[in-house]
């Protein structure tokens, strides 16, 4: 059976242009293909990886050959996204944005604004529960992002929100309070909002980086303790495994 790849190439683009194949239709089994246009498989395979290229078709490993473009993956839910990621790039995402979201809200605070957030700050610091803390502390992250008047930036910040509400994820963040670490945490609250309420946008960008920071350290910690530090969380949970597998083993 002829080997030349260039002939395949002839030969499978006329039997596509036959329109025996709609598109996304799936092609027959590469053993049968090449037998049906009389050419080696090896040869087969490399024409097919040249179509594949110029996007006339599309291979699935397991699934097989398909004619046509890949078709578009559609957007992954927040549910699958919330099993996907992981505590620890939620804080990368934040620490990424929130920083940034704090030096436009310094440019674009009125004073009622600064007050606003000056009353979030007190509901957070005198939250007697972790579902209060986790309330008032959403609120008073989410208006920053508000005030900082980027509609894009504010879509991701409220998507990224709400993967933080995982029930598992919330505990983990409660782990990480210690006490100490809730008093840094209401001093940076301030030190956050001051920078915003004297329109110093560079020290409220670096003011909310440090205790972003600060809130993913507590995270890393919990999630590298021994296990009485992690009771009550989800054994299944399989981040908890494999950033621990990450940190042990470099990977």
């Amino acid at each position: 059976m002829p080997n030349s790849s260039n002939l395949a190439l002839v030969r499978l683009r006329a039997l596509l242009e036959e329109g025996s194949f709609e598109e996304g239709q799936r092609l027959p089994p590469e053993r049968v293909l090449a037998t049906q246009i009389g050419i080696s498989r090896q040869a087969l395979r490399r024409a097919l990886e040249v179509l594949e290229t110029e996007g006339r078709i599309w291979r699935h490993q397991g699934k097989g050959t398909f004619l046509g473009p890949r078709p578009v993956q559609p957007h992954p839910s927040l549910e699958e996204l919330t099993e996907r990621t992981n505590p620890l790039e939620v804080m990368d995402v934040r620490l990424e944005i929130e920083p940034a979201l704090a030096r436009m809200a310094a440019l674009r605070a009125s004073n009622g604004d600064v007050q606003r957030l000056l009353r979030l700050a007190d509901r957070v610091t005198s939250s007697a529960d972790a579902d209060s803390r986790e309330l008032w502390d959403s609120a008073l992250h989410r208006t920053i992002a508000e005030i900082a008047g980027n509609s894009l930036l504010l879509a991701i910040f409220e998507m990224v929100d709400r993967i933080r509400q995982d029930k598992t994820w919330l505990l983990l963040r409660e782990r990480a309070r210690s006490g100490e670490r809730q008093r840094l945490i209401a001093e940076q609250h301030r030190r956050v909002i001051t920078a915003i309420g004297q329109r110093e946008a560079h020290a409220a960008e670096q003011a909310m980086r440090e205790h972003l920071q600060l809130v993913r350290d507590g995270i890393l910690q919990t999630m590298t303790s021994p296990y009485p530090m992690m009771a009550g969380l989800r054994r299944e949970q399989p981040f908890l495994l494999n950033i621990k597998k990450e940190l042990q083993y470099g990977v």
